[in-house]
C-alpha cells in the first residue's frame, strides 16, 4: 500500500512553501522553522503530526527548566504569554544574574512599568548584562537621568492630536493611536509617557469612534497608520471592527499596522488572526526589530505567515548605543529581515525622552552605519536613516556624503569605496567654469 501524508484538520502548518532555511543569530544556529514528526495511526498509512507553532531550542529549554508545569500548547498561547509577563525586576532573578544597575532600578508611577513575555525573557542572556537585547527591555538606574534636550514628548505630537489619540502632521496621514498596551516594553519607547498603564483593554471605544469621524469628515487623509501601544495585542473582533470602520471610509486607500509583536510576541500571529487581516487589503505593517537575535523560527514562522497572507512587511529599527551601533550587527540584523521577507524601511535615531541618553549615539554612528550598508551589502537592506526631528519636524532622513561638488562642468561624487567619480553636467546645471571643489 502507498504511504501518504495527511495532516489533521486541528492542525495547521505555518506555510505551504518548503520549511526556511537555518538561521545564525547572536552567534548560533537555529534549526529549520518545522519539523515533521511521524504519529503512530492504527491505518497503514503514515500519519505525520505538524506542529502548530514552532519553538527554538534555547526558548524550550528556557519553558522546561523556570515553566515545567507548562505544555507546549499552553506556551503557545499568545493570551497565556501575555498573563505570565514579568513585570519586577526581583521576578527575573531566577532568570537573569541582576547586576547593580539593574537591581538598583526603582519605577516610579510615572515612568514606563516593566514588561517582558516569557518567550522574550527566553532569549535573554542570563549572563551578559551587555548582551543588546536585555539591554533593550530590562531597566537601568540610568533612566532615572534626565539630561539637556529630553522631554516627555520630544516629537510634538500632542500639539499635532487635532482629537485624543490621532496624530495629524502630514497633509495625506494619520497616525491612529488606538491602545496603550504593549506585550513588551522596549526601554527607549518614544510613548513611554503614555503607554503601560491600562490592563491591555484599548483604549474607550468612544475615543475611537471620534478619531474615525475626523478621519470621515477630512477628505485628504489617504493613509492610516494604526499604532499605540501596540494594536496587535488587541483581540481578533475588536482588530476586525476597526479596520472594517476604516476600510469604509472612501478615501481612505490603505491602512497600515505598526507592531513589535512578530519579535516578542510571536504566538499572536495565528492564523486565525491573518486570516482576517486578509479581508482589509490592502494592508501593510511595519514590524520594530532591534537585533538579530530576535530572528528566532518563531519570529520567523510569524513573518512567513503574514507574507503569505499578502501582506508587505518593513522593518523600522531605533539606533541604540552598545546595543546595535556596530555595522556588523546592523548588517546580520537587515540581511536576516529580507531572508524572513521583511524589507529594512527606518533606522531611527533615538528620539531624546526623558532619561534616554545612556541609549543616544552620535550622528556621525548612525552615517558610519549606513556607509558601511551601502554598497556592501544589497541595496533592499540598507534602510532609510532618518531623525524624527524634536517638536514636530518630521522625519528628515540623513546620508553620507556622496556629493563632493562640482568641476570643470562635471559633477564630482563619491562612491561606497571612498571613490572619486564624475557625472557630465547638461542643460542647467552649472557651466564648466564654475567650481566649487
Amino acid at each position: 500500500m502507498k504511504s501518504e501524508i495527511v495532516l489533521p484538520e486541528e492542525f495547521e502548518p505555518p506555510s505551504s512553501g518548503p520549511a526556511l532555511p537555518s538561521l545564525e543569530t547572536a552567534g548560533h544556529t537555529l534549526a529549520p522553522a518545522v519539523r515533521l514528526r511521524r504519529v503512530p495511526d492504527a491505518s497503514s498509512k503514515r500519519v505525520f503530526h505538524v506542529p502548530r507553532f514552532p519553538e527554538n531550542l534555547r526558548t524550550r529549554n528556557f519553558r522546561q527548566r523556570f515553566f515545567p508545569d507548562t505544555t507546549p500548547h499552553e506556551w503557545n498561547d499568545w493570551r497565556w504569554q501575555i498573563q505570565h509577563r514579568y513585570r519586577k525586576v526581583e521576578d527575573l532573578e531566577p532568570v537573569i544574574d541582576l547586576i547593580k544597575e539593574e537591581r538598583a532600578t526603582q519605577l516610579r508611577g510615572s515612568q514606563l512599568p516593566l514588561a517582558i513575555t516569557p518567550y522574550y525573557a527566553s532569549l535573554l542572556d542570563g549572563h551578559d548584562p551587555g548582551q543588546g537585547i536585555r539591554r533593550s527591555v530590562v531597566p537601568l538606574r540610568a533612566e532615572c537621568v534626565r539630561s539637556p534636550g529630553e522631554a516627555e514628548d520630544p516629537l510634538g505630537e500632542e500639539s499635532d492630536s487635532p482629537i485624543r489619540g490621532l496624530v495629524h502632521r502630514y497633509p495625506d496621514r494619520v497616525l491612529f493611536l488606538v491602545t496603550d498596551f504593549c506585550s513588551t516594553y522596549c526601554r527607549y519607547c518614544t510613548r513611554s509617557r503614555m503607554v503601560g498603564h491600562r490592563d491591555g483593554s484599548g483604549l474607550p471605544q468612544s475615543q475611537w469612534e471620534e478619531a474615525i469621524r475626523y478621519i470621515e469628515k477630512t477628505k485628504t487623509i489617504r493613509d492610516v497608520l494604526i499604532s499605540g501601544g501596540d494594536p496587535l495585542t488587541l483581540p481578533d473582533e475588536k482588530l476586525a471592527w476597526l479596520l472594517k470602520r476604516l476600510r469604509r471610509i472612501r478615501h481612505v486607500e490603505f491602512l497600515r499596522i505598526g507592531t513589535k509583536v512578530p519579535a516578542v510576541l510571536p504566538q499572536r500571529i495565528t492564523p486565525e488572526l491573518v486570516r482576517m487581516l486578509k479581508r482589509f487589503h490592502p494592508l501593510w505593517m511595519s514590524i520594530h526589530f532591534t537585533h538579530p537575535a530576535e530572528l528566532t523560527q518563531e519570529t520567523a514562522c510569524a513573518c512567513e505567515r503574514l507574507a503569505n497572507a499578502g501582506i508587505p512587511l518593513g522593518s523600522q529599527t531605533v539606533l541604540l548605543k552598545g546595543i546595535n551601533d556596530r555595522v556588523e550587527t546592523m548588517k546580520a540584523l537587515f540581511q536576516g529581515l529580507l531572508r524572513l521577507r521583511v524589507r529594512p524601511y527606518y533606522l531611527y535615531q533615538c528620539d531624546p525622552i526623558l532619561g534616554s541618553s545612556h541609549f543616544r549615539t552620535p550622528v556621525e554612528k548612525g552615517l558610519e552605519i549606513i556607509a558601511g550598508l551601502r554598497g556592501h551589502t544589497s541595496g533592499y537592506a540598507v534602510p532609510t536613516y532618518v531623525i524624527d526631528a524634536p517638536g514636530g519636524g518630521g522625519k528628515i532622513p540623513l546620508l553620507p556624503e556622496t556629493v563632493v561638488g562640482w568641476e570643470d562642468g562635471d559633477l564630482v561624487l563619491r562612491n561606497y569605496q571612498s571613490r572619486l567619480f564624475r557625472y557630465p553636467g547638461g542643460p542647467g546645471d552649472p557651466p564648466a567654469e564654475h567650481s566649487t571643489m
